[in-house]
């Protein structure tokens, strides 16, 4: 049985769930105590990251590797275009979700939800992220222009390793453009089994994270700051966010991989 080790929220873990549902493989899922993990875990996830995988003797970290792993070791119901070039294309599709759409989308979160900011830095912040999102919708857009899906003719890997992301900016308030391709991608892609799976989740999970911003605030939990994260908040006038953030022992980077 494939055990996924998983944050629902996580928008990494997400796509690997979708790529599961859509390849109807059955796998239970675990929820890490990232908090206080043990040693199962860490010896699973070094870097003490979701997701986490493990088929049999197989045990796997990182999202990127996993999806392949899933896609080599069950060839049915094929995710990735065919040839070497449209792979290729959404690859490069999912490392602009994976660092820049995920840097912009965490970011906003850590501002509206764990009110890192506020004032006129917030306000600044903020609107240099939604000029950004608005810059990687048309990035996607583009991609629509001569495809119905992000994957080509059908949904595949392009769509899946985008749609966490460019759901999670819609829930946090920045849409894609009404009456966009992307927009009707988004809805598209919302009306899958695996997406409304993934979203069931989602909400079955709110209640544990509900005092998140309270268990940060008093750093008891503390947020992932990895490496493309940190360089969006240094970039964009989030320096005092981080040394505040170091001095409450509320945020954390990301483990050593040689620590295990």
């Amino acid at each position: 049985m494939v055990t996924l080790y998983e944050i629902p929220l996580s928008p990494y873990a997400q796509k690997v769930k979708l790529a599961l549902l859509e390849k109807g493989i059955e796998f239970t899922t675990v929820v890490p105590n990232i908090d206080a993990p043990d040693a199962e875990f860490l010896a699973l996830s070094p870097r003490l990251q979701v997701p986490a995988f493990v088929d049999e003797d197989v045990r796997l970290f990182d999202s990127s590797v996993i999806l392949e792993y899933i896609e080599d070791r069950w060839m049915q119901a094929p995710l990735l275009p065919v040839t070497a070039a449209e792979r290729a294309r959404v690859r490069l599709l999912e490392e602009i979700c994976d660092t820049h759409y995920d840097a912009v989308n965490w970011s906003v979160a850590e501002i509206m939800v764990f009110k890192r900011a506020e004032g006129e830095l917030a306000g600044r912040m903020l609107a240099h992220a939604k000029q950004q999102i608005d810059e990687l919708n048309a990035r996607l857009e583009r991609e629509l222009a001569t495809r119905p899906w992000l994957n080509g003719e059908q949904c595949g890997y392009g769509d899946l390793v985008a749609y966490p992301f460019v759901n999670g900016a819609a829930a946090l308030g920045s849409k894609p453009m009404p009456n966009s391709r992307l927009s009707s991608w988004l809805g598209s892609m919302r009306t899958r089994p695996s997406a409304q799976r993934v979203k069931e989740d989602v909400i079955a999970s709110l209640p544990t994270f509900a005092n998140r911003p309270k268990e940060v605030a008093e750093g008891v939990h503390r947020r992932e700051y990895r490496d493309h994260r940190l360089e969006w908040m240094l970039r964009h006038d989030g320096l005092e966010i981080v040394l505040a953030g170091l001095q409450a022992h509320n945020i954390r980077f990301s483990r050593d991989v040689c620590a295990s």
